[in-house]
């Protein structure tokens, strides 16, 4: 008797998370290009947190922001000008002068009250979209983001640029809650299958931790937005050797 009550458990518990997982809504693209987007935090059927920031860029162009994380995020420093009082270090692995894809952003920085080390491994928007996006008014940029010392992302994210008359307007989005391993390993791999069960992603994760994110994005690219014109100017003219 007590293990057919056992079986039914684990019965009712695999149908409700494969329940929520078959019937959840696809994540949201098509509104990081056009439409309303508005900056919230939400939490969807399948237990994982979907982030989206807008941000207003008067006076920036999509150029200046793909140039920004291909070529002039170089250093801690500069890094720490990003966000003066959360970012706290940075390298780059894999990073190709230019070249964004295929580069992994490794990372100390305060998201709220916690200081997490991830690594922020670029991806081709392709792999999201099916096509390419970039173009002259509008630039993309996509990673997977995981922890910085163990083979693990647990989420991924979008930035999308596109071109107004006041300047560019960035819609950025954050999936939380999406595990997987970098790598082959069977013990984070079961990991990974657990940790991506519906009712694990309520139970391990937390709104708080959305918000503080929410709260960073919109901190960080509003200070981008106001010192990037003229760290462009700085760079496009050939005569100013040095970068404010």
């Amino acid at each position: 008797m007590g293990s057919f009550w056992l079986i039914a458990l684990l019965a009712l518990f695999l149908a409700v998370n494969f329940g929520l997982l078959i019937f959840s809504k696809p994540r949201r693209l098509d509104d990081l290009f056009d439409g309303e987007f508005t900056t919230s935090v939400k939490r969807l059927s399948n237990g994982a947190f979907q982030v989206s920031v807008r941000t207003p860029m008067p006076g920036v162009s999509p150029e200046m922001v793909g140039l920004w994380f291909s070529e002039y995020l170089r250093t801690t420093e500069d890094y720490k000008r990003w966000h003066p009082r959360a970012h706290v270090w940075m390298d780059w692995e894999s990073k190709q002068p230019g070249i964004l894809v295929g580069a992994s952003h490794l990372v100390h920085e305060y998201i709220g009250p916690t200081l997490m080390k991830l690594r922020i491994n670029f991806i081709d928007p392709k792999i999201l979209f099916g096509y390419d996006p970039n173009n002259k008014d509008h630039f993309v940029v996509c990673a997977f983001v995981g922890d910085l010392n163990y083979p693990v992302n647990f989420g991924f994210l979008c930035h999308s640029v596109r071109k107004t008359a006041e300047g560019a307007e960035m819609r950025s989005r954050f999936w939380l809650g999406h595990v997987r391993s970098r790598g082959a390993t069977i013990g984070i791999f079961n990991l990974s299958l657990l940790a991506n069960l519906p009712i694990l992603r309520f139970l391990a994760l937390r709104r708080s931790t959305a918000e503080h994110l929410q709260i960073h994005c919109l901190e960080e690219m509003g200070i981008l937005a106001g010192f990037l014109p003229s760290l462009y100017e700085a760079n496009s003219n050939p005569m100013n050797s040095k970068r404010p």
